[in-house]
């Protein structure tokens, strides 16, 4: 390796502090920041069930696509930027690298005030092109005007918690996020229960929460320690953007195919739910219900993958090929266990889970526990594809990790959503995600094993170069 490298690299903990300390250091704040997120949905969930019932359920189902793009856009500009910051620090350029975090900023805030005014000027076009069933539409537009508000600050905080991480500063990543969720909790309890504001009293107890973590991640980026951060790093530059948004476009492609397979299996489910005994809410209600619950076993695998990204971004640029190998395995072991036992959880308590946000009719236990048990059969496996999607972002190979992040939400589960219920109707929709998830791990078990032997290769080619 060159000698600045090396030197950064003896200097710099990614490079010399034990792998396993490391993803312990930056994977459990970032499963926390994470799953802090994933809480915001599920808490507007809890009380909007209780309080509104289906309808209320069901509306901020229809909305979801939205909060997706907004976690897309904080991972494109988010990962982007923190990833090239780390691979240019490995190769010991701070000058360089501070860009990266300043230009990210702006992008961040950016694109969510972008998102907020398209999103208030086509709120009743997208409603409808979401699959909005007519009994839910004015709870949805009472919940998606006042939320969209919050997006700048949403995709700030997202975004920022990466940037704040690439730091060295995971804990305080985990803070940012944390104290909106508190305050977003509190607030629901107010304003849904106490003042019973209903939809309008959920979204105003969110926009609060991610407002208050968004200027906590502007004053912490104030004082950025790596490096310092200074007006002019904030002038946005055509190749930094070009190489946060290559870095990033793994992880934004994947939240956008979630988006997209999210709005059409809306749709779907109220077209065919409509057919069957159980009626358009009902299916909405309980897989809206029932995939942020997933989403919070998927964020701790995505929190795990972010955690190990710093350490294999560092030691790949700095060619300690082994570190990177053993970060990767380490994220794999966590994950499988971590999946391993969700589904378990899954498989034995969905009944339980679903009587947490209200009661309901007979119907909507039994879609929601046949939805738990088909839908999210494979669920053991669903560790593979994230963590090896980002390992790929992480060694600067980003159409791989594109790739991989298109298999299971486009190539594979999108046609199987539009197909499998010609056939079989509103069944066919559950079964397409367990045929996805398998045939997703297999191509990515396929990859990662290329990558290893392609990564050894270069390891033996630069060999004498490290003697």
């Amino acid at each position: 390796m060159g000698e600045q490298a090396e030197e950064q690299a003896k200097t710099n903990p990614l490079g010399t502090e034990r792998v396993s300390g490391l993803m312990i250091k930056f994977s459990i704040p970032s499963i926390i920041a994470m799953v802090i997120g994933a809480v915001y949905n599920i808490v507007d969930q809890l009380f909007i069930g209780h309080a509104v019932g289906t309808l209320g359920n069901a509306a901020t189902n229809v909305v979801f696509p939205l909060t997706t793009s907004c976690v897309a856009l904080a991972l494109l500009f988010g990962i982007g930027g923190a990833s090239c910051f780390n691979l240019t620090m490995g190769r010991n350029d701070p000058k360089k690298a501070v860009h990266y975090i300043g230009n990210a900023l702006v992008l961040l805030f950016g694109s969510g005030v972008a998102l907020c005014i398209f999103t208030q000027i086509f709120m009743m076009p997208l409603l409808h092109a979401f699959g909005t069933p007519d009994d839910v539409f004015p709870y949805a537009m009472n919940y998606l005007r006042i939320t969209s508000i919050g997006f700048p600050f949403l995709i700030l905080t997202t975004g920022g918690g990466h940037l704040i991480r690439a730091d060295a500063s995971p804990k305080m990543a985990m803070a940012c996020s944390l104290t909106g969720a508190i305050l977003n909790t509190i607030l629901d309890a107010v304003f849904v229960l106490g003042f019973q504001w209903g939809m309008r009293g959920a979204a105003l107890a969110t926009i609060i929460g991610q407002i208050v973590s968004g200027i906590m991640v502007v004053v912490y980026m104030r004082g950025f320690k790596t490096v310092p951060l200074h007006r002019a790093h904030l002038r946005v530059r055509g190749a930094c953007v070009k190489e946060i948004v290559t870095i990033g476009l793994a992880s934004f492609a994947n939240q956008i195919c979630m988006m997209v397979v999210q709005i059409v299996m809306n749709n779907s489910l109220t077209y065919y739910g409509a057919l069957s005994v159980y009626g358009e809410a009902i299916p909405l209600a309980c897989s809206g219900i029932i995939m942020k619950v997933y989403q919070i076993f998927f964020t701790v695998i995505i929190g795990l993958a972010q955690g190990a990204q710093p350490i294999e971004s560092f030691n790949y640029g700095a060619k300690l090929y082994q570190r990177v190998r053993e970060a990767y395995r380490s994220a794999l072991l966590i994950g499988g266990v971590i999946s391993v036992a969700s589904f378990i959880f899954f498989r034995l308590f969905p009944r339980q889970i679903l009587q947490w946000f209200g009661s309901n009719t007979e119907e909507y236990f039994e879609f929601g526990v046949m939805f738990f048990r088909i839908f999210m059969f494979f669920t053991w496996l669903n560790f593979l594809q994230p963590i090896s999607s980002s390992f790929f972002t992480a060694i600067g190979k980003p159409k791989k990790g594109v790739f991989l992040s298109l298999t299971r939400q486009l190539i594979f589960i999108l046609p199987l959503i539009l197909i499998l219920p010609i056939r079989f109707g509103i069944m066919g929709l559950l079964y397409s995600a367990p045929v996805a998830d398998l045939l997703s791990a297999i191509v990515t078990v396929f990859m990662v094993r290329a990558e290893f032997r392609a990564m050894r290769a270069l390891e033996l080619s630069e060999q004498p170069e490290a003697v």
